[in-house]
């Protein structure tokens, strides 16, 4: 299996956030930013595997600012690791000024997918190598993290979760 780079799974939506999607203070609702988060992901996974895809979690997502109505949203996912047949997607959230143009990032988030197969049993997924920088530094994080979920779950010991202890030991 090939491996692939973080750019062949890049999705970028863009979309206006419209008056029937916002809260009493005319803001995008959370569940509707998360909706729109998952499904930049899951096509992201789908580049990425060329399979089925499942979301198995939703680890991390901030809401740093609100996004008003009236405004263009841009979600970029990417995947930033893929293990045995899980993948961890980076995605990040954009508003446009509307007089400028110009971009700032409002919101981030970090999923996991998991690739199926017809009978919805995981199958493997093609390794990352990552370019950047920025990939680089999420690539690494993401192990981590993973380690992180699965001692939290119960899933793995403190003790064989070499890279968390290596944060706290070196």
């Amino acid at each position: 299996m090939r491996p692939k780079t973080p750019s062949e799974s890049l999705t970028i939506l863009t979309d206006l956030v419209l008056p029937g999607e916002t809260n009493y203070l005319d803001n995008l609702f959370g569940g509707e930013l998360l909706a729109r988060m998952d499904r930049a992901c899951s096509i992201a996974a789908r580049r990425h595997s060329r399979r089925i895809v499942v979301t198995a979690s939703v680890n991390h997502v901030a809401f740093n600012n609100t996004i008003p109505v009236g405004s263009v949203v841009t979600i970029e996912a990417k995947v930033s690791r893929a293990f045995r047949s899980s993948m961890e997607i980076y995605v990040d959230v954009w508003i446009e000024d509307r007089q400028s143009g110009s971009k700032t990032k409002v919101n981030e988030g970090i999923y996991t997918f998991v690739a199926v197969n017809e009978t919805g049993r995981p199958v493997e997924v093609p390794k990352i190598i990552p370019e950047t920088d920025l990939e680089k530094n999420r690539y690494d994080g993401a192990l981590r993290r993973k380690q992180l979920s699965l001692v939290l779950a119960g899933k793995m010991s403190t003790n064989d979760a070499t890279e968390l202890r290596a944060l706290f030991t070196s």
